[in-house]
C-alpha cells in the first residue's frame, strides 16, 4: 500500500517560508498570487494486511515523528 501523508501547518501559525514565496512571487510579476502555504509531502510504501491497520501506524507515525501535532496536521491520501 502506498500513501502520500501531507503535513501542513494548523489554522493561524505563521508560515514564514509561504510569506516569503508570496513576496518573491509578487516580486517576479505575479500580481494575482493571493496566498502561499506551505506544504510537506511524505511518500510511504507498506505492507499492511488492511488499509484500517496501514491508516492507523501511519496516523502513529505523523504523531510520533512526521508532524508536530502542536503546530501541524496532517492527512492520508492513498495512491491504489
Amino acid at each position: 500500500m502506498i500513501a502520500d501523508v501531507y503535513i501542513e501547518l494548523k489554522e493561524g501559525v505563521a508560515d514564514p517560508e509561504g510569506e516569503a514565496t508570496l513576496k518573491a512571487l509578487r516580486l517576479l510579476g505575479f500580481k494575482r498570487v493571493k496566498n502561499v502555504s506551505s506544504v510537506k509531502v511524505f511518500r510511504i510504501e507498506l505492507e499492511a494486511k488492511s488499509k484500517e491497520e496501514a491508516e492507523k501506524e501511519i496516523a502513529e507515525m505523523c504523531e510520533k515523528l512526521l508532524a508536530n501535532p502542536v503546530i501541524q496536521k496532517y492527512s492520508i491520501k492513498w495512491l491504489d
